[in-house]
C-alpha cells in the first residue's frame, strides 16, 4: 500500500513543518552552514560539502567529523587537494575504508582545479561527470552547496520516505519508488536545508529502531505512523550470510627495524594502498609460504579477522627477517612501522606481527 500526497498546499505544509523543525534542531557539523547562518547570508563552501559527502559514504558522522577537520587543515581548498601527492591523500584516508573514494577524491580535485578553474559545477549532470560522484552525491552537492531543487536520498531519507508513504516494496526494488515519492514532497526553495533536515530527522527521531514518532514534525502526514507500523518500513530483504575469505600476509623486517610494504594494485579492494605483501584472498587457504616476498625462516604469528561489506576475511600473519642480498621490487618499500599509513585490516596484521616474541628486537 502506498499513500498519496497530492496538492501544492499539502506539499507546502510538509516542507514547512520539516524546515521549521530543522531551523530549531539542526545539528552542528563541521562542514555545515546551519539554517541561521544561511538566513544571515552565509553560503556553504562547495569544497567542504563535496569532501564531507565523499567521506560520509558508508562511514558514520562520528567517525568522519575529526577526519574531515584534519583533511581541511591539510588541504583547505580544491587547489591544495589537487596539488597534493596522491599517496599523501591515500595515506591520510587510512582507516576510513572504501579506498577507491580517496583515489577519486584526488582525481576529482585535479579535474576541478585544472578544467573548471577551481569552481565546482552546480548541476547534477555536470557533477556526475566527475570521478567518484554518483547520483546521490551529485544531488547532495547540488542541493546543499547550490540550493538546486535536487532530490537527495541517503539511508536516513530513504527510511523516512518509506515510512511516510508506507511503501511495502522491499529494498532494493523500492529505491526508485522511494526517490519518486521523495520528489513529490520536495520543495523548490531551501532544497539544501530540506535535505539536511531530513538527514537530521532520520538520525535523531525517525531512527531504524524505536523511532520517536511523538517528536516528529511530520507525524500528522505519516502513513506508517497511522498504521502503527513505523518499524516495518522500509521493507528489507532477508540477509544472506557473508562468505568467508582467507589469505596470508608476511611481515619482513630488515636490520634497521623497517618493515617491507608493497603498493596494492590500483583496481580492486584497498586499491592503491600500502599493505603487507601476501597472496590472493580466496575461500580456501593454500600453501601460503609460496606467496612470501622472500625466502626466509617464516614463523606464524597468528591470524587477524576483518569484516568487509560483502565478506569476512581471515589473514594468517607470518613474520621473518630479510635475508642477505634481498632486493625489493618497484612496488615495495621499507618503512618504519610507526610511519606506515595503512588500511585497518593491514594495521591489525602489522600490530600482531610487532607483538610476536623476538620479532620486535
Amino acid at each position: 500500500m502506498v499513500y498519496e500526497t497530492r496538492g501544492a498546499k499539502n506539499i507546502s505544509q510538509i516542507a514547512g513543518a520539516l524546515l521549521r523543525w530543522y531551523d530549531a534542531n539542526a545539528r552542528t557539523l563541521p562542514w555545515r552552514v546551519g539554517p541561521h547562518l544561511r538566513k544571515a547570508g552565509q553560503k556553504p563552501d562547495p569544497y567542504a560539502v563535496w569532501l564531507s559527502e565523499i567521506m560520509l559514504q558508508q562511514t558514520t558522522v562520528a567517525s568522519v567529523a575529526p577526519r574531515f577537520l584534519k583533511f581541511l587543515a591539510r588541504w583547505p581548498d580544491v587547489g591544495a587537494m589537487a596539488a597534493a601527492e596522491a599517496d599523501d591523500v591515500l595515506g591520510e584516508w587510512a582507516g576510513l575504508g572504501y579506498y577507491a573514494r580517496a583515489r577519486n577524491l584526488h582525481k576529482c580535485a585535479s579535474i576541478i582545479d585544472g578544467e573548471h578553474g577551481g569552481e565546482f559545477p552546480y548541476t547534477e549532470d555536470a557533477l556526475k561527470a566527475l570521478p567518484g560522484i554518483g547520483d546521490y552525491t551529485a544531488a547532495a552537492i547540488a542541493a546543499i552547496a547550490f540550493d538546486q531543487p535536487a532530490v537527495v536520498v541517503d539511508g536516513n531519507i530513504e527510511r523516512i520516505v518509506a515510512r511516510f508513504f508506507a511503501i511495502d516494496e522491499p529494498l532494493p526494488v523500492a529505491k526508485a519508488r522511494i526517490k519518486q515519492r521523495a520528489g513529490a514532497i520536495w520543495p523548490q526553495q531551501r532544497s539544501g536545508d530540506f535535505a539536511q533536515g531530513l538527514m537530521d530527522l532520520g538520525a535523531g527521531v525517525c531512527r531504524p529502531r524505536a523511532p520517536n514518532c511523538s517528536a516528529c514534525p511530520l507525524i500528522n502526514h505519516c502513513a506508517a505512523q497511522r498504521l502503527g507500523r513505523a518499524e516495518d518500513f522500509p521493507v528489507k530483504p532477508a540477509k544472506k550470510p557473508k562468505p568467508l575469505r582467507k589469505g596470508a600476509v608476511f611481515a619482513l623486517v630488515n636490520a634497521k627495524g623497517e618493515i617491507l610494504f608493497e603498493r596494492r594494485p590500483e583496481k580492486g579492494l584497498l586499491g592503491g594502498m600500502l599493505g603487507l605483501p601476501g597472496g590472493p584472498w580466496t575461500d580456501k587457504l593454500g600453501k601460503t609460504v609460496t606467496d612470501a616476498p622472500a625466502v626466509a625462516k617464516w614463523r606464524r604469528a597468528g591470524d587477524v579477522t576483518h569484516i568487509f561489506t560483502h565478506f569476512h576475511l581471515t589473514l594468517d600473519v607470518y613474520v621473518g627477517r630479510a635475508p642477505k642480498g634481498f632486493r625489493r621490487t618497484r612496488e615495495q618499500q621499507w618503512i618504519a612501522p610507526k610511519q606506515a599509513r595503512l588500511p585497518t585490516v593491514m594495521k591489525k596484521a602489522l600490530d600482531l606481527a610487532l607483538t610476536t616474541k623476538g620479532f620486535e628486537k
